[in-house]
């Protein structure tokens, strides 16, 4: 597509770019979205019979035999190349925050680091009782438990009700005050907090790009909205920079 030179400009001129993903990031590698995988014997499932504390204490071993089956369908997919461009920009760029939605590992895996999880990540456990991550749990138990307190450990996700986890949250927080340049990727920028990222970050004068292959609450108050999808757009803004 055609970009915008002005936006052009502003990315080459940026001191800090902080990028935010959501799903749509996450799409073009095939991965659904939490409700798009309640196919077949999971449809029957309301979502807050799936992720809600309440729904786990109740049936413990349900919420992991579907939470072991999202992990199975998430590490099939591969990163696309609107995560590798991310991973490169971040070497383009004198100081770039990564920050996403998402709980696949995708960014990992494509090579960027130190990646802010909004949602938490979909391939830890922690323990129940006590928050912490517990890195040496059993998989082969139905309910896998906490080597530390023997309590029940849990999927790493932020579930609905739960707030975001306070680290990630501060530092987006801060790496949004700080940034000149904001970059809203494939989010519908309707989930709060992090639909209000973008929003905090013009009105601390820094240019937002959104880029979306439909239009979101977010269009209308962005500098310059890119209308297509990330693995493609993402990668010519990379080229730019290498011009």
């Amino acid at each position: 597509m055609r970009i915008p030179a002005a936006a052009l400009d502003a990315l080459r001129q940026a001191r800090h770019v902080v990028a935010l993903t959501g799903s749509g990031a996450s799409a073009e590698s095939g991965v659904p979205t939490f409700r798009d995988a309640q196919t077949g014997l999971w449809a029957q499932y309301n979502p807050l019979d799936l992720a809600t504390p309440e729904a786990f204490l109740e049936d413990p071993a349900l919420i992991w035999r579907w939470y072991r089956w999202r992990r199975e369908l998430v590490a099939q997919a591969k990163p696309n190349a609107g995560h590798f461009a991310l991973a490169a920009l971040a070497e383009r760029v004198p100081r770039l925050t990564l920050i996403t939605q998402n709980v696949d590992g995708l960014h990992q895996r494509a090579g960027s680091d130190k990646v802010i999880e909004f949602h938490g990540n979909l391939f830890t456990e922690r323990c129940f009782s006590e928050g912490i991550v517990v890195t040496d749990a059993d998989h082969e138990a139905e309910v896998p438990k906490c080597s530390a307190c023997g309590g029940m450990l849990r999927p790493g996700v932020v579930w609905f009700g739960e707030a975001i986890p306070e680290t990630a949250l501060e530092a987006a927080t801060a790496a949004t005050a700080d940034c000149d340049l904001f970059l809203s990727i494939g989010t519908s920028s309707v989930v709060w907090p992090a639909a209000g990222l973008a929003a905090a970050a013009r009105a601390n004068n820094a240019v937002v790009i959104e880029i979306n292959p439909d239009v979101t609450p977010q269009s209308g108050q962005s500098h310059f909205c890119l209308q297509g999808k990330s693995g493609e757009i993402l990668p010519e803004l990379l080229d730019y920079l290498t011009l």
